[in-house]
């Protein structure tokens, strides 16, 4: 797999918070982006952390927004719910490959304690930064995001000593041939994280460290992670979750 280049940081309105972003991250600063290039560009937005393109690109970027996330939410879909073992109280999550927190933020609304882990240095600072905003958001947003806890480290390391309840993996689906149908926002991401390398040896640990189970989120036709095959799956049209159960949840 071909390296993904670092992104730019760059600086269009101003913000004084850029001088720790750029001491954060490490990342070089241009005063002006590259207009026709590909590059990256790691910026503030309307008080946001944003990734993107040149505007010249015409695409949005991406960042973290739990408040919006809660005003879109669609109640009534809980496959993810179901995935997890339900509604249970005090019930800790490990989300190992967090990435946008949008999965992490809808196990927490559902009660849970969920432990964001995220390596991908940028990522993990969109997420730092929608957590800042989402505390400071309207209650019902706030609350949900006091349940969630964000490590900016490997998940394979976070797992040496974590024992959660659950541990829930995401990693990035493979590339769709039908590119064209592939959100320009999950490509923007992709240009991003690259490809998850590790996958399979994630999942091996996890089944060592979960208490109750390990869920797999996996696109709806494609295999399961090599390894040992999921018990049972939960599926709709657009996703599947593999279930591999280790312990019945106490009653």
């Amino acid at each position: 797999m071909p390296l993904v280049p670092p992104p730019l940081i760059w600086n269009p309105d101003g913000d004084a918070h850029i001088d720790g972003l750029v001491t954060q991250l490490g990342l070089s600063v241009v005063a002006e982006p590259p207009e026709n290039t590909d590059s990256l560009l790691v910026f503030f937005n309307e008080g946001r952390l944003v990734v993107g393109r040149h505007p010249s690109h015409r695409e949005h970027p991406i960042c973290v927004d739990f408040a919006e996330q809660y005003r879109l939410r669609r109640p009534g879909k809980e496959l993810l719910l179901k995935a997890i073992g339900g509604r249970r109280a005090g019930l800790t999550v490990v989300d190992a490959t967090a990435g946008l927190g949008r999965d992490g933020f809808l196990m927490a609304s559902y009660g849970a304690q969920v432990s964001l882990c995220e390596r991908h240095p940028v990522v993990a600072a969109l997420l730092a930064d929608g957590l800042a905003r989402g505390s400071r958001a309207e209650a019902e947003v706030a609350e949900i995001v006091s349940r969630l806890r964000l490590s900016a480290i490997s998940a394979l390391e976070m797992l040496t000593t974590a024992t959660p309840d659950v541990i829930y993996l995401d990693p990035m689906f493979p590339e769709s041939k039908k590119s064209a149908l592939v959100k320009k926002e999950m490509r923007l991401f992709h240009s991003l994280v690259g490809s998850d390398e590790d996958t399979e040896a994630l999942l091996a640990l996890a089944l060592q460290r979960a208490k109750h189970r390990v869920v797999v989120k996996r696109p709806p036709h494609a295999p399961p992670i090599a390894g040992p095959l999921p018990q049972f799956a939960v599926s709709g049209k657009a996703v599947r979750f593999d279930i591999y159960p280790l312990r019945a949840f106490p009653t």
